[in-house]
């Protein structure tokens, strides 16, 4: 592994590592309170993002043909199925060593890092919670969801636009320019916020 991608393995853990110590400190009520994903609440979410640390790969290809090869439908099934767990079990899940090392097919420690930087946005921008990744952190994030596969995956429409971000100096495109913090455009990017004004 490259340095870089040492580097980028490491926020990884760290993301994961953080999320969960701010997770254990909820309330129990909190856990079944909505998230910014449509239908799934703290439980689904942290059951989604720990997938690999509850099923196999042939149970998961073997879903996804349940599912008609609808990635969409295996995830929303999985994760509901696989919330029923204990906060502490799933809490275990997100710090476990083997979930803390896993990259996405194809998605690399990039890929990782992005899922678990936004789907931990879900959680804490829905409760309110104060806590932000590091700025070095949600730079690689924006990066990663700049790259043409990331763009495509989320489906913004970013044509005309010039995403500024105010904390860091990081900008992505052509046009009017929406500034806001780093985190805000990575919710911008990842489909949670509309870039309009």
């Amino acid at each position: 592994m490259s340095a870089a991608a040492t580097e980028v393995a490491d926020e990884v853990a760290a993301e994961l590592s953080e999320l969960a110590d701010l997770l254990a400190d909820l309330p129990a009520a909190a856990w079944d309170e909505p998230s910014l994903c449509p239908g799934w609440r703290v439980r689904e979410v942290v059951a989604h993002m720990t997938l690999p640390m509850h099923a196999s790969a042939p149970v998961v290809v073997l879903g996804l043909l349940r599912a008609r090869m609808r990635w969409d439908v295996l995830a929303d099934r999985r994760a509901r199925l696989d919330a029923r767990q204990t906060p502490e079990q799933l809490l275990d899940a997100l710090r476990a060593p083997r979930m803390q090392a896993w990259t996405p097919p194809g998605g690399g420690a990039t890929g990782a890092l992005v899922h678990a930087v936004i789907h931990g946005l879900d959680i804490t921008e829905a409760l309110g919670l104060r806590r932000r990744p590091p700025v070095a952190r949600t730079r690689l994030v924006l990066d990663g969801l700049t790259a043409p596969r990331s763009l495509s995956h989320f489906g913004v429409a970013l044509h005309g636009l010039q995403l500024r971000a105010q904390d860091l100096d990081w900008s992505y495109g052509t046009g009017r320019v929406v500034r806001a913090p780093a985190v805000d455009l990575a919710l911008v990017l990842s489909g949670r916020r509309s870039a309009s004004p």
